[in-house]
């Protein structure tokens, strides 16, 4: 797996290898959807590019790299629950 964040968007190495531990924490909780996919093609390489231009949480990236390996995979991305019409 590759994980590149842009010196250019991010002057600070400091800030450019936070986000690369949180996608590798995303990826590392997340990963079971592609090796569990049924039916498909084990993914052998990886590449995920940071092209954001603030500083993400957690959640977004998990989110967001969710929403990646769905498209990957060609699956559709669930929807959270909505709460009951009052």
């Amino acid at each position: 797996m590759l994980i590149s964040v842009s010196k250019r968007g991010f002057k600070r190495a400091v800030d450019r290898n936070r986000l690369k531990r949180l996608i590798r924490e995303a990826y590392r909780l997340n990963k079971y959807q592609l090796l569990e996919h049924p039916g498909g093609h084990p993914v052998g390489v990886l590449g995920i590019i940071y092209t954001g231009k603030e500083k993400s949480a957690l959640a977004l990236v998990e989110k967001k790299l969710i929403s990646a390996f769905h498209r990957l995979l060609g699956t559709a991305v669930p929807r959270p629950a909505s709460p009951p019409a009052a």
